[in-house]
């Protein structure tokens, strides 16, 4: 009952919100983070883009590590008409020795099955250094698939993840936004404003935690946070399925035919924290430009 009330929260937030029309973004803009796992959502349309994003710190599955990770990422994208893509990134964690953290490299299709119904389905390999200490670090494959239904005053999106590897977990993160566009341009009549705002629960298991904290237990040792007496007790909280994390996030982009600057902030309330760390609510604050090809 405890998910009903949340998701009955959620879209009531979003039909508040005041009624704008849809267009224009998904036509240049083809991908996104989706879950912080940096998901794909390409268009139908044959396309090339890359971006590089800075975040304030490293969230994957509502879990962040002991200590903020500040970070750069580049991205590739490319996208046939039939609906088949290919994607790569690369990211280096700030102040840390790794020249690269984590590269990842995956593909998948896009299908629409009416106007309002779209989804994906992909498979990403994530590969990192030895020396990464980003709690991403502790997955190896992640299957993602996301639906997404556009209801007119607002979009639901239902995505399913299976990682497995060094860790095995599931989880599946509800979502609703309001995508909203200035009726102005700012420069020329061909750019505009954007804000596309959105909340989302994530829930799911947290074996990845556990097997972060075994994978880098002298950090946790230098934080005072390990606690090696209950590592069996926490890896059994860790393996059930349970809300995880519920999140607000407001993106505001600059939008051009070709390129995009964003801006965006997120506040993430993680919930059922089990295992080594010791997650709080914290704001995160991601700024990324990307330029597509046509």
């Amino acid at each position: 009952m405890k998910y009903i009330g949340a998701l009955i929260l959620i879209f009531t937030f979003n039909t508040l919100l005041a009624s704008a029309k849809l267009a224009g973004l998904e036509a240049y803009r083809n991908y996104h983070a989706v879950a912080d796992t940096d998901t794909v959502k390409p268009i139908r349309k044959s396309s090339a883009s890359v971006g590089v994003t800075y975040g304030s710190d490293a969230l994957f599955f509502g879990r962040t590590g002991p200590i903020k990770y500040p970070f750069v990422s580049t991205d590739i994208v490319i996208n046939s008409k039939p609906g088949f893509f290919a994607y790569g990134s690369a990211l280096k964690v700030l102040g840390y020795k790794p020249l690269v953290d984590e590269i990842d490299v995956g593909g998948g299709y896009y299908y629409r099955l009416s106007k309002k119904y779209t989804g994906t389905i992909s498979y990403t390999r994530f590969i990192f250094n030895k020396e990464a200490n980003i709690i991403k670090s502790a997955s190896s494959n992640d299957i993602n698939w996301k639906n997404s239904f556009d209801f007119k005053s607002f979009r639901a999106s239902i995505t399913a993840d299976y990682l497995f590897g060094k860790s095995y977990d599931v989880f599946t993160t509800l979502s609703v936004s309001k995508y909203i566009e200035s009726k102005f341009s700012i420069f020329n009549d061909q750019d505009y404003l954007s804000v596309t705002p959105s909340v989302s629960m994530i829930l799911g298991t947290q074996n990845f935690v556990q097997r972060y904290a075994v994978d880098h237990e002298r950090t946790l040792e230098y934080t005072n946070i390990y606690l090696p007496d209950e590592n069996a007790r926490m890896a059994r909280a860790n393996s059930r399925f349970n809300a995880l994390n519920y999140s607000f996030k407001l993106p505001l982009a600059y939008n051009t035919p070709h390129y995009t600057l964003e801006a965006s902030w997120r506040y993430s309330m993680p919930v059922n924290v089990e295992g080594l760390l010791r997650n709080h609510r914290e704001s995160f604050f991601n700024f990324t430009f990307y330029y597509v090809f046509y």
